[in-house]
């Protein structure tokens, strides 16, 4: 393991240049740093038997993660594996012949074949690129929320969501997610059934190897909320240790039961469904496991509500069994 203490600090990197030259020294101290191209990077941190290969935007990196370093990195140096973190300057959607011939050479190098258990991750744009380039490591565990199929518009011309990326060329090698994941293990695949774009893509993955989770009520940012619940760190890892099943990953979601942000859209939902007796229920349920003033509000309101109809909350006992 590399010594922070001597690490050059990518969070004091002001500007992009001084960002990029920050991330290379520290890339070539912890494995390597390799452009990619004009618009993608590579760093490797090489250190154990177990390889996370993750894809990440430089935006993402410089705005949210802690201390300006690839996420995939951080996380991997936690736990002494080795990480793979394939960085994109925009929405590239990873369709670069530099990035193509990169894990060619991986391949030829026999590169993945150095390691005991390899997963790939990516949300979003990285989950399709991580779908994608799977295929280069047969057998590796792939985790991906959110995950875009193809923006080819013969397939998915139902996606207005990208319609300025279609021009990206999604039909070549590395073209089509779902066809990439077949010599991969187990694929878990994150998505929320609700955001209709996103469940059209997750069913484009259907396969017999792979594991649909639905994760009602968080929306379009599910990997900030599994990031938050501390579930998506917790998935990896189990997945890193061959433990990794949908029972594994149902049981780490459960604390969402104690995410306000969770919560919060559930309470909404309940409340645009027009159903004031069960988010009486939930408000009841929350404000008797955590200190929640503004569940305990929303609480009385709703009683109050329910009796000037002449309706009474059940037993509480009742009542935990349908809200939990």
């Amino acid at each position: 393991m590399i010594d922070n203490a001597t690490t050059p600090d990518a969070g004091a990197a002001k500007t992009r240049d001084e960002w990029f030259a920050a991330i290379e020294e520290i890339g070539e101290d912890l494995g390597y740093f390799e452009p990619l191209g004009r618009d993608h990077s590579a760093v490797f941190h090489d250190d154990g038997p177990v390889l996370l290969v993750s894809f990440e935007t430089v935006a993402q990196v410089r705005g949210a993660r802690e201390g300006q370093m690839p996420w995939g990195v951080t996380l991997a140096r936690n736990f002494g594996w080795s990480a793979l973190t394939i960085l994109a300057e925009g929405d590239t959607w990873y369709r670069d012949p530099a990035v193509y011939g990169y894990f060619d050479r991986l391949v030829d190098d026999a590169f993945f074949e150095d390691f005991d258990r390899v997963v790939f991750y990516g949300a979003g744009m990285g989950g399709y690129a991580a779908a994608a380039y799977s295929v280069t490591a047969p057998g590796s565990t792939v985790i991906v929320v959110q995950p875009v199929a193809t923006l080819d518009p013969r397939i998915a011309e139902w996606d207005k969501r990208f319609a300025s990326h279609r021009r990206l060329n999604f039909t070549d090698r590395y073209g089509y997610a779902p066809d990439m994941i077949e010599g991969a293990g187990e694929v878990f695949v994150i998505y929320d059934p609700e955001e209709t774009f996103d469940a059209m893509h997750a069913g484009l993955f259907t396969r017999s190897f792979v594991n649909k989770l639905p994760c009602r009520n968080l929306g379009g940012e599910i990997e900030g909320a599994l990031t938050q619940l501390n579930v998506l760190p917790e998935m990896i890892t189990a997945a890193q240790d061959e433990r990794l099943t949908p029972e594994t990953f149902w049981k780490l979601y459960r604390a969402r039961r104690n995410h306000p942000p969770y919560l919060r859209r559930l309470l909404a939902r309940l409340d645009s469904e027009e159903r004031p007796l069960l988010a009486a229920l939930l408000c009841r349920n929350i404000a008797g496991r955590m200190s929640a003033p503004a569940f305990e509000r929303r609480l009385a309101d709703l009683i109050d509500a329910l009796r000037s109809q002449g309706i009474e909350l059940p037993d509480t006992r009742v009542a935990q069994a349908t809200a939990g």
